[in-house]
């Protein structure tokens, strides 16, 4: 999703979600997310990793004041301290967090998966995210929304067909994780979303993809902005039907 797709469209709806912080917003689903939470209203506070022009930096002048950029690494527990030192008294609607990256093969398995990459992609996509959840869940409203990027591909009762193991480890560690993180706040009244897009031609989902942000993000975000108010986890897809944990 570009700056031009976005000037050019009529957004599907308002939203709840007024005051937004994404995490990992540089490029891709993150960025189209940005674009989407503009177009329906919201004022965005959104991340990348490092200076790197990116996407996001070429739509921010369309975006004016509506949108903030900020540089985290969510790697980084001083980084994360330090982003959440800067927000100060702020708070949010919504903290999502999209951060993630896919180093392995589509087809890799056992020993052809380099053992470095494994453990990238389990520090960035599963240990980064719930260190920036645990940094910045203040910054949410007591009845707001902290919402992950997961992916079907983290199930694994839908796991039929293989691939992408690694990834889905990655997905599958996340979500288990969440629950615990649901389990240990238990009777708090923020909604807790694991969140799965579809298939998306991105950088990361490659061109062979089915699905085009056009066709993830826009009912990935009604979905989230239908689920305020509902406190508690749930794992689903961009419609809002319940996957397989």
């Amino acid at each position: 999703m570009s700056s031009e797709s976005t000037k050019s469209r009529t957004p599907e709806s308002s939203t709840p979600n007024t005051r937004v912080l994404v995490v990992g917003a540089s490029r891709g689903l993150g960025e189209a997310i940005v674009e989407e939470y503009v177009a329906r209203g919201a004022r965005v506070v959104a991340t990348v990793r490092d200076d790197r022009a990116a996407p996001l930096h070429e739509y921010a002048p369309s975006a004016g004041d509506a949108l903030e950029i900020e540089r985290v690494d969510i790697t980084d527990p001083a980084q994360l301290a330090a982003l959440r030192e800067r927000l100060g008294s702020r708070t949010f609607d919504l903290l999502f967090v999209v951060a993630g990256i896919s180093l392995a093969p589509q087809d890799a398995i056992g020993a052809q998966i380099d053992a470095a990459d494994f453990a990238a992609m389990m520090d960035t996509n599963v240990l980064g995210v719930m260190r920036t959840v645990e940094a910045l869940q203040e910054v949410v409203d007591p009845d707001g929304t902290i919402a992950i990027m997961s992916s079907g591909q983290g199930s694994i009762g839908n796991n039929t067909s293989g691939g992408f193991e690694v990834y889905r480890a990655t997905k599958a560690a996340l979500n288990q994780m969440m629950r615990s993180y649901a389990a240990r706040h238990d009777g708090e009244q923020r909604t807790l979303l694991l969140m799965a897009p579809g298939w998306v031609r991105t950088d990361m989902g490659g061109s062979g993809a089915p699905l085009g942000i056009e066709d993830s993000i826009p009912a990935l975000v009604t979905t989230v902005d239908a689920q305020r108010g509902e406190p508690g986890l749930r794992y689903l897809d961009r419609h809002g039907a319940t996957i397989p944990w």
